[in-house]
């Protein structure tokens, strides 16, 4: 039987050949990929983040996807560093934790990133003293209101999504950074988005989405310099979750509640520097990507529009 395929074979014309091979090849190439997605997704075990630390700083763990980390982090055993702007709400978060998880230390520092944001670092700093803080979640971020042109912008938002967005990812990253070179051990996750990575363009939000972008080059570039000092560097990229920053009360299939995103998000910890950790959002990338950036261009100006003009009539109604 073999003999009599390969007769068949070598009886068929060069091309017809070639182009079997290449099929072959591109069907071969897709089930590698498809099992490597099944695997990372479903099968592959998470770190043992002790590992790495008993503590745990988590900024911006007072509500959405920081907050679900919080929870997540300590039902893991981590004692945590919860850096927010609100005193009262970070009792809460902590009072909250604590009934669940009683073992679990906690520790609460107030700092506005949108203020002195040098003086709220240096609390962060003394805070951590002395503490093994082995995983960083650096969550804390800002968005617009509702999407604007960019000449819409003002003054007090741009300053915002620059420095909450890109300088307090940056400086604190660099004051938790020296505690695990100096134990050769450490966990720094950046909390990206799809609005820089996953999409062409994010328009109406632009000055959001090249925020996010740096964050994504910042945390390839750490990973880089740091991945032989045993301090794994990674940026996840979730699409949308639901949150209030993304004014997205229900959540669904395709959008996860912050729980659900944070227990994924814990997996994927110490592995690939670039992740989308809910994997059907991963889906979502994939289809993205399929289609002409014009396309996905056009839609997602035409989306935003829509948010754009109803955020318009939400202030035309407040002022009247």
């Amino acid at each position: 039987m073999e003999t009599c395929i390969y007769h068949q074979l070598k009886s068929q014309p060069f091309w017809l050949l070639f182009l079997l091979s290449l099929g072959s090849l591109k069907i071969l190439c897709f089930s590698i990929i498809f099992l490597k997605w099944v695997y990372v997704n479903f099968l592959r075990p998470g770190k043992n983040l002790k590992k790495y630390g008993s503590w745990a700083l988590v900024t911006g763990p007072t509500d959405g996807i920081g907050k679900g980390f919080a929870f997540q982090l300590a039902r893991k055993g981590l004692n945590l560093v919860l850096v927010g702007r609100n005193p009262d709400k970070l009792k809460d978060v902590s009072d909250s934790i604590k009934a669940k998880y009683g073992q679990i230390q906690i520790k609460s520092v107030v700092v506005d990133f949108s203020g002195d944001l040098d003086e709220g670092v240096e609390k962060i700093k003394e805070t951590i003293e002395g503490l093994d803080v082995g995983v960083l979640i650096n969550n804390v971020g800002v968005s617009y209101p509702y999407a604007r042109f960019f000449h819409e912008v003002d003054d007090k938002l741009l300053a915002d999504l620059i420095k909450v967005n890109v300088e307090g990812t940056t400086k604190v990253t660099q004051a938790v950074l020296p505690g695990m070179l100096k134990r050769k051990k450490g966990a720094i996750v950046n909390i990206g988005s799809g609005a820089a990575i996953v999409i062409p363009s994010d328009p109406l939000y632009a000055v959001y989405a090249a925020t996010k972008a740096y964050v994504d080059q910042f945390s390839r570039c750490l990973y880089v310099e740091y991945k032989k000092s045993g301090i794994d560097v990674q940026c996840q990229v979730p699409l949308y979750v639901a949150t209030k920053m993304a004014s997205i009360k229900r959540s669904s299939f395709f959008v996860p509640s912050t729980d659900g995103y944070a227990r994924a998000g814990l997996r994927w910890i110490g592995y690939e520097p670039r992740c989308t950790p809910y994997w059907p959002h991963s889906l979502l990338w994939g289809l993205i990507y399929s289609l002409p950036e014009s396309i996905v261009d056009a839609w997602r100006l035409k989306f935003c529009m829509g948010i754009r003009k109803r955020g318009q009539m939400k202030d035309s109604r407040k002022k009247e």
